[in-house]
Formats: structure tokens, C-alpha cells, sequence
């Protein structure tokens, strides 16, 4: 192979690992989950995509509320998303939401909060941030009533900057190596 061939497979190796990643686990219930301890560090905006599932309610009266932030502890909360006079959150909908909060870093976990009596099944959550790339989070599940429902991927912002630092390293080590052949 030319070395034109190992540097574009290099480039190919490198989007791969680059691309955004979904993430797809199950939602959990989080019932300590407290939405008071908010940081106030600047103010960033965030567009919110909620999807409801088709197999859910065809439309909900319920009160809706989310919660997401970072593994640095920026917290972003709105208490009531819904509003039954716009038809929000109906079956087979998505609905988008301009929230403004604390400048947070990559987000990494989403919590959902209903209380009322119809139910709602959403489909999935992406949230775009200043700050980070945007990241879904898919529910496909009915949330239950009075309980923070959702995902937390945050393992510490040490971690993170770990992990992508051995990445990075192994990047080098490959162009080195590809190099050092051709």
C-alpha cells in the first residue's frame, strides 16, 4: 500500500471514533435526584428535541419537566415543558424547546419528571449545547408518575479527560507506527 492508501485509512480510523455517538440504554428511576443544587455560571442556550413515541398516549395533560447538565455539575432544569393549549407532546410528535441555563460542558445525563394522570411515552431526547455535541438519550418507555426518570452517563469529569487523553495518545503512537513503515 502507498502511503497516500495508510494516512486516508488513518483519517477514516480517526471519524469513526469522532463520530457522535447515541446513547442507548435503559432509563432509570433516580428518586435522591435533586434539581436545587444549580450552578450559575453564565448563561447558555440549549435547543431540546423531545419525541414522542408513536405507541404513547395520543395526547398528555400531564405536567412535564426536565433536568440535564454535566459531569462538572452545570445543571440546566425547566420545571414545566408541557402546555395542553399547543398540543404539546402529542402521539408521533416531536416538539422543540430554546431553554436558557447554566453553560454546561458535554451534557451527559437527562432526567424527566410527570405528574398527572394521563401518561406519556417519549421516544427519545437530543439536546444541542454551546458547549458540547449534541447527544440522545432514547426512553421508548412510559416515564412513571412523581419520579426523575432518565439516563446519567457521567463517570467524573476526570475520567473523561482521561480516557480522551489515552485516545489521543493512541493516535499518535498509530501515526508513528504508520509512518515509521512507509
Amino acid at each position: 500500500m502507498s502511503k497516500a492508501a495508510f494516512v486516508l485509512l488513518y483519517l477514516c480510523f480517526i471519524f469513526i471514533l469522532c463520530e457522535a455517538k447515541s446513547i442507548r440504554h435503559k432509563p432509570q428511576a433516580f428518586e435522591s435526584f435533586n434539581v436545587s443544587y444549580i450552578q450559575n455560571l453564565g448563561s447558555c442556550s440549549y435547543s431540546v428535541v423531545i419525541s414522542t413515541s408513536c405507541s404513547s398516549t395520543s395526547y398528555t395533560r400531564d405536567q412535564i419537566s426536565i433536568a440535564f447538565g454535566d459531569a462538572y455539575g452545570n445543571q440546566i432544569y425547566t420545571p414545566r415543558l408541557d402546555d395542553p393549549s399547543t398540543r404539546t407532546f402529542e402521539r408521533c410528535s416531536s416538539d422543540t424547546f430554546e431553554i436558557d441555563g447554566p453553560c454546561a460542558y458535554q451534557i451527559c445525563y437527562v432526567y424527566l419528571y410527570r405528574s398527572g394522570p394521563d401518561g406519556w411515552k417519549p421516544k427519545s431526547v437530543k439536546i444541542y449545547g454551546y458547549n458540547s455535541r449534541a447527544v440522545t438519550f432514547y426512553y421508548d418507555t412510559f416515564i412513571p408518575g412523581d419520579i426523575w426518570y432518565g439516563f446519567n452517563y457521567c463517570n467524573g469529569a476526570s475520567s473523561s479527560h482521561r480516557q480522551i487523553g489515552q485516545i489521543s495518545f493512541l493516535f499518535v503512537i498509530l501515526w508513528f507506527v504508520l509512518c515509521a513503515l512507509f
